[in-house]
């Protein structure tokens, strides 16, 4: 049993909050199935912008609305093991707003440039979160996501296109912080991490044997709604380097 308000209040003090075990064995082991299956049944038939591949233009770098294409990621995403957190986290009823991979594939998976996900979500008020899965062990070697804590407080900082395929836009100029303020999230299959929509966050490239497989599942609040503002630079953002 999770204990909810621990989660919560370093949930809300850092931005990130990193859950051991959330998932089984037998759990992790269906989605890596599902997952193997879906790319070699399923992927070829979905529309183009399903995936995004790594620069040598065959290896999945990000599979996209895994809750629309789907139905066992759709469910996976409305368990209440899940959503009875989040609904703490987003202050409100959770909406599934989309279920993806980070892949990181092992000698060529691409780096993640500084940014905020609400520069993608484009959300007022900004109570919105990823529950990031590990499918693979998350080492120092394969590329962890690197948050830097309390930096959710900081509200939403200036953008600019990243010519990243799969991350379109990220930080004019990212914050630095303390070397303790930044917390690498390496994690064993079934643990996750759970961050809030404004922190920033970057991962290294992968160029250990090691591939870095991570299931996300995005979800907002019900009240929030989308600004004009933020969603017009990421519109110009992502036509420039789609589908993200």
């Amino acid at each position: 049993m999770q204990d909810h308000d621990a989660i919560a209040a370093v949930y809300q003090q850092d931005g990130v909050v990193r859950i051991r075990a959330f998932f089984q064995p037998e759990q992790v082991e269906a989605i890596r199935v599902e997952l193997e299956r879906y790319v070699r049944d399923d992927l070829a038939m979905k529309p183009a912008d399903a995936r995004t591949v790594e620069a040598d233009g065959e290896t999945i770098r990000n599979l996209w609305r895994l809750e629309q294409h789907n139905s066992f990621f759709h469910e996976l995403g409305h368990q209440r093991q899940i959503t009875d957190l989040v609904r703490r986290l987003v202050g409100g009823r959770p909406l599934l707003v989309g279920v993806e991979t980070f892949n990181k594939p092992a000698r060529v998976g691409s780096a993640v440039p500084s940014h905020q996900d609400n520069a993608y979500f484009c959300q007022v008020p900004a109570d919105m979160l990823t529950v990031w899965v590990a499918i693979d062990a998350v080492t120092e070697a394969n590329g962890p996501v690197s948050f830097l804590r309390g930096s959710h407080r900081l509200g939403m900082l200036p953008t600019q296109p990243s010519g990243v395929a799969g991350n379109s836009i990220g930080l004019a100029s990212p914050p630095r912080g303390p070397e303790e303020q930044e917390f690498r999230a390496t994690l064993d299959p079934g643990d996750v991490t759970i961050h809030h929509c404004q922190i920033v966050h970057h991962s290294a490239p992968n160029h250990s044997d090691q591939s870095r497989l991570g299931l996300l599942l995005v979800y907002r609040g019900e009240h929030t709604r989308t600004d004009p503002r933020l969603r017009a630079a990421y519109d110009k953002a992502r036509s420039m380097t789609p589908p993200a």
